[in-house]
Parts: structure tokens; sequence; C-alpha cells
């Protein structure tokens, strides 16, 4: 049984994958593969340094705004972690609009970085 080819899975492909690692996972393994396409591999490749690095930085920021708070006592540190995930939010969206509309604009400070380190993709 032959794979459903169509040219809009690339598009489909870009959409899923900025719904979570599980969603770029899904978008790699059962729309990318069998339909590679140029928009596609542009998603995928910042979609997946975009995970990346915004689980390190929830991680570490966590972790410090944490040990903060143990050693201070001071709640005031965690509005430091809604402006991160403000950010994080931000530049979602701005990528998930551009990969709605179909365009190969990289989302903000991590974009070209994410086309030449996962340029195998």
């Amino acid at each position: 049984m032959e794979p459903f080819v169509n040219e809009d899975n690339g598009k489909i492909a870009g959409i899923v994958s900025y719904f979570s690692i599980i969603g770029w996972l899904i978008a790699y393994f059962a729309l990318y593969q069998n339909n590679k396409t140029s928009l596609a591999s542009y998603q995928l490749r910042q979609t997946l340094l975009f995970h990346l690095v915004s689980m390190v930085l929830r991680f570490v920021v966590a972790t410090i705004l944490g040990l903060v708070w143990l050693s201070t006592g001071a709640f005031s540190v965690y509005s430091l972690m809604d402006i991160l995930y403000i950010a994080l939010l931000i530049i979602w969206l701005i990528g998930l609009i551009g990969a709605i509309n179909s365009e190969k604009k990289p989302i903000p400070f991590i974009g070209d970085a994410a086309q030449r380190t996962f340029s195998s993709i």
C-alpha cells in the first residue's frame, strides 16, 4: 500500500512539528519521511532546535531560580520564569505563523543556526 503523498504534506509537517517534541516526531516520521519537501525540511530544522533550546532553557532557568528561591525565600524571582515563557511563546508563534503561511522565514535568535546545525534533515 502506497503512503498518502500530497504537496500539502510539507506544509502540514511544518505545522505539526511546532506542537511539542511529540508533534515533531510525528511530523518527521509520519509526514516527512515519504514526502520530503524543502518547506518541511526547513520547518523541521527550525522546530527541532527550538524544542531543544526551550527544554534546556526551562531546565536551567528553573534550576537557577529554584536555588535563588531556596537561598532567599523570594517568590518574586519566579516572575523571571514568566518572562522566559512569554518570550518562548512569541518566538513559537512567529514560527508557527510562518509555517501556516508556507514561508521559509527564520524564527528569531535560532532560525539561522538551526538551518546550519541540522542541514542533514
